[in-house]
């Protein structure tokens, strides 16, 4: 894994990090995972708003097999359009949405609101947690 090679692609959107994610990469901005890499196709985080721009494009879900029940699953993250490997101008833009659909996500609120828990803060929800049991 070549932690550079889509550094020219993203120029125009800023720096981000490749790292290990399920047999392929993710891809990282600001702390936050915006998309991934999966076969040299890059998908980018999509949310209810920003998913009508890439089925616009005729963009396909990242799907995996899952085992247990022999289920294909379609996720979150679609596949970039074809022509932006081509614009790191539009590309940047369309980074940002997925940056900021990233942010806004339950999930990474979750995340943050964790993050700046103090010790404090995290001794008051342990005991507020145990006279709740």
């Amino acid at each position: 894994m070549d932690p550079h090679r889509f550094d020219d692609l993203f120029a125009e959107f800023g720096p981000i990090k490749l790292k290990r994610f399920f047999g392929g990469e993710g891809i990282v901005a600001d702390d936050v995972m915006i998309g991934a890499v999966f076969n040299d196709i890059i998908y980018f985080h999509t949310n209810e708003e920003t998913r009508a721009a890439f089925l616009a494009e005729g963009c396909k879900p990242f799907t995996f097999l899952k085992r247990s029940k022999n289920e294909m699953i379609a996720t979150h993250w679609y596949a970039l359009p074809d022509r932006l490997y081509d614009d790191p101008e539009e590309l940047a833009q369309w980074a940002r949405v997925a940056l900021q659909a990233m942010k806004n996500s339950a999930t990474e609120k979750k995340k943050r609101a964790k993050k700046m828990r103090t010790p404090k803060t995290k001794a008051i929800a342990k005991s507020v947690k145990k006279k709740k049991t």
